[in-house]
């Protein structure tokens, strides 16, 4: 099943998404990929890193023996068919295709064999990176560095699915989730530990190797099997 929210008529509904008809509770709307929001409202954005082999090699980064994780604000969220805003600070930036978990239910300490029941449904992240700026958080906390899309899939089993991320057409990542060092659930209560999830909350586990930069103008498709596209193009710096 899959779960959009979007700005309809009535404003901002979310329910479930079929054949381009969104359903909620009371009524029922005819839904454009650009009338599509965010499909949840995180407190945050959980983010792991180095969390393919590929992406050690590229990055000559050592392997982690737990998973390496920062956080990405609210600001940071865009939705599917938003433009993503080159940010004025940098002239290096990056994309990467990520599966997310989103959470459904406050909670903490989970173990790894209670985590499909926490789990709302998966959607997909990029990952944008401001490459030449110092430090992890001026690289990647900035607004619409986050977008988050096009809806959350609730029948959904993380592992060893495909993906594949384009830009203007071409193929630039193309990898499976088995080849992550740290799995999907292993992720979620790692960080459980750590944080008090709320629901709407999203947890993305990695990237594959990045192969290139982007620039205005380009349009970015990343899909995960099983889930959908998330489609942005690159605006203009301003």
């Amino acid at each position: 099943m899959r779960l959009a929210r979007a700005l309809t008529d009535d404003g901002v509904r979310e329910g479930e998404l079929a054949d381009g008809t969104l359903s909620t509770a009371d009524a029922e709307y005819e839904i454009d990929r650009e009338d599509l929001l965010a499909p949840c409202v995180p407190s945050a954005l959980y983010c792991v890193g180095r969390n393919y082999a590929e992406t050690l090699d590229q990055m000559d980064y050592e392997r982690p023996e737990e998973p390496d994780f920062f956080i990405k604000p609210p600001v940071s969220v865009i939705p599917t068919e938003a433009p993503i805003p080159y940010p004025t600070f940098s002239q290096e930036v990056t994309y990467a295709g990520e599966l997310v978990a989103v959470i459904g239910e406050e909670c903490k300490n989970v173990p790894v064999e209670a985590v499909p029941d926490v789990v709302r449904g998966y959607t997909i992240m990029n990952d944008v990176d401001a490459l030449d700026q110092q430090g992890r958080t001026a690289r990647k906390a900035f607004d619409g560095s986050g977008p988050l899309g096009p809806w959350i899939e609730t029948d959904l089993d993380p592992r060893g699915i495909d993906m594949r991320t384009e830009i203007n057409g071409e193929v630039r990542q193309e990898a499976n989730t088995e080849l992550m060092l740290f799995g999907a659930h292993e992720i979620v209560s790692y960080l459980s530990e750590r944080f008090t999830f709320s629901p709407g909350d999203a947890i993305a586990f990695g990237s594959p190797a990045n192969p290139g930069t982007v620039e205005p103008d380009d349009e970015i498709e990343i899909t995960y099997e099983g889930v959908g596209t998330l489609r942005n193009s690159v605006a203009e710096p301003r």
